[in-house]
């Protein structure tokens, strides 16, 4: 029983040092690939489909603004305002699954930014937890504009595609820092399912979506990090 308890005192002191260091390593340096990613590539690879695969790091600045603000209208309202959580949201998410509504989940930015980056897809209690975790780090040690820099050049944008540069690439054959509004919420809109839809050529429920936050982009105002 104590040595079960060494090992597990050395797996736990192991894990928080290799994760605070991981978190302040990224802080500096660009993330080259994510669990997804990998993951995309053993299931086309499985389904002997075409492995597709684009992913360009881009400095936040030459991100363009309209794409910070579409996201944040899309995904995260409160982004600029929260530590991490958006308990509200949580709750209003919670409240409608128990319902059987189909609506998007609670996640705020910082938190898919820290399952994309150091985490695994899943819905276990145990990888939500590590996701509170990691997300009260990037918290912490990168502050909001590191957090939106990583997530703009982690996530996934189209089938292989991965952040800004390479989504404005294929989507609109343009830099990623001249996105017009309505181009950038093309972006965004199909952030709950970038495989099935398009952001160019889009459906009308697309189109619908794009519209909708263009709207809600008009009210941000200047993002302040």
């Amino acid at each position: 029983m104590v040595k079960l308890k060494r090992i597990l005192y050395k797996v736990v002191v192991w894990f928080l040092g290799l994760s605070v260091f991981s978190v302040v390593f990224f802080k500096f340096v660009p993330v080259p690939f994510t669990p997804l990613m990998g993951i995309r590539i053993i299931e086309n690879k499985w389904d002997k489909k075409p492995i597709y695969f684009e992913h360009d790091w881009e400095p936040i600045e030459k991100i363009s603004m309209n794409l910070q603000k579409a996201v944040i209208a899309s995904e995260d309202g409160t982004f600029l305002r929260h530590h991490g959580f958006d308990f509200s949201a949580m709750q209003k998410a919670f409240q409608n699954n128990a319902n059987g509504k189909k609506i998007k989940g609670g996640s705020t930015i910082s938190q898919q930014t820290a399952k994309n980056v150091f985490l695994w897809q899943g819905r276990s209690y145990f990888r939500k937890a590590l996701e509170a975790y990691f997300t009260v780090l990037i918290e912490l040690i990168w502050g909001k504009e590191r957090i939106m820099e990583v997530y703009l050049n982690s996530i996934e944008m189209g089938d292989g595609i991965y952040g800004a540069h390479a989504a404005t690439r294929y989507w609109y054959g343009k830099d990623a820092s001249s996105l017009t509004k309505m181009e950038a919420a093309g972006i965004a809109a199909i952030l709950p399912n970038p495989r099935k839809y398009k952001a160019s050529n889009s459906s009308a429920f697309i189109n619908r979506r794009k519209e909708r936050i263009v709207r809600v982009m008009r009210h941000i105002g200047k993002i302040k990090y």
